[in-house]
């Protein structure tokens, strides 16, 4: 027997499933029949005569090439086969997922109604790798097999376990409502593409495990948004994937409150936040600042406004607001950033007329001048 095997802690047990952990590895052993639809190499698409679905984590999220030779060297289906006898599990029956992503920040989510019953198991890292569907690529397969044009870090990896047999379409639509409940997670959370200037969908690894059970009194016909099957399901997703960025990346609404969070995409940048805003302070505002940067970059009113910014920056890239009108609007959110972190609104007339001319093509110098100016006032 392995070492695995011997060190498995149990997470959650029902009649159906039986969810695990040891290590490096998330086992969910299906204790009774079920249909499954994975991304699995090995075993993947639609499979009835499984019995483990398996996440692991394949390597550390950043510099950690080892495993990767293995996968390069062996191919995925050696790695599915070697990896599954690490779990002491038979290769055959598991459909796997792997990730950069910790066991210890899984999530589990149930969601019930009446004798239905939804569970979702998240691991998920979006530090590295959050992606909107259609940026560009960092992979290519061609005639000679996966070429890589860059590699980051980052995966979310879903289980969802169903109670009920549900028809070919429902487990097919599972997926779909499944991938919505991820991107609302990330929605909620504004995280940005590393890609582009989108937000992010998910990442371009990520990958999933649906298992409905086999047999059951009745057979479901549709999971859509619009009954309570799909609503079950997103309401599951969405919860595990938002607990485990909160355990993975510590991304949670307190941290999306940060300004480089709202404007990072838009050239304010956090590495060189007090070099960049020191030519608009004077040397005792900028040493107090450095003393007390956390009060400003999660300032609420501060926040507010570069939200408001990125808003306005996203509207012209789609077109949607005119270049003039984003302008005057963003001087008037610039005054309305100075003035909420001076704590100073009557000011806000003097804060507008000081602020410089709006820069479209780097918005990130009127945050700058704008935080100075409501720093500077804030102790005046």
């Amino acid at each position: 027997m392995s070492a695995v095997m011997l060190l498995r802690e149990v997470l959650r047990e029902t009649e159906y499933f039986r969810i695990q952990r040891a290590g490096r590895f998330l086992i969910t052993e299906l204790l009774q029949p079920h249909v499954v639809l994975s991304t699995s190499f090995k075993n993947g698409g639609l499979e009835e005569s499984l019995g483990y679905l398996l996440n692991h984590q394949s390597c550390e999220a950043a510099a950690h090439v080892e495993r990767h030779g293995l996968i390069h060297n062996g191919g995925l289906g050696s790695y599915h086969d070697r990896t599954c006898e690490e779990a002491g599990l038979d290769p055959s029956a598991v459909a796997m997922m792997g990730t950069a992503a910790n066991m210890n920040c899984a999530s589990v989510v149930e969601h019930q109604c009446d004798e239905l019953s939804v569970t979702a198991i998240v691991t998920a890292g979006v530090g590295g790798n959050a992606a909107c569907a259609g940026d560009p690529t960092t992979w290519h397969e061609g005639a000679s097999g996966f070429h890589q044009v860059a590699r980051y870090a980052g995966t979310i990896n879903t289980k969802v376990l169903i109670n009920h047999r549900l028809t070919p379409g429902a487990l097919a639509a599972v997926a779909m409502v499944m991938t919505e409940a991820k991107g609302a997670a990330l929605q909620r959370l504004a995280v940005r593409s590393k890609y582009s200037l989108e937000f992010a969908t998910g990442t371009n690894t990520d990958q999933f495990c649906i298992a409905s059970l086999g047999e059951s009194a009745r057979t479901l016909t549709s999971v859509s948004t619009g009954v309570r099957t799909g609503e079950l399901i997103g309401m599951a997703v969405r919860e595990a994937t938002l607990e485990a960025l909160r355990w993975q990346n510590s991304l949670e609404p307190s941290y999306a409150r940060s300004i480089f969070h709202a404007l990072g995409r838009f050239g304010l940048k956090e590495e060189t936040f007090l070099e960049d805003v020191a030519p608009y302070l004077g040397e005792a505002q900028l040493r107090l600042l450095k003393s007390n940067c956390k009060a400003v970059v999660y300032e609420p009113m501060v926040a507010a406004a570069a939200y408001a910014m990125a808003t306005l920056l996203d509207r012209l890239r789609h077109g949607i607001l005119p270049a003039g009108a984003v302008r005057q609007s963003l001087r008037q959110q610039g005054a309305s950033m100075a003035a909420g972190l001076a704590a100073q609104p009557q000011r806000w007339p003097e804060f507008h007329r000081a602020l410089p001319e709006v820069n479209l093509t780097h918005p990130e110098s009127l945050v700058l001048a704008a935080l100075a100016l409501g720093w500077t006032a804030k102790w005046s």
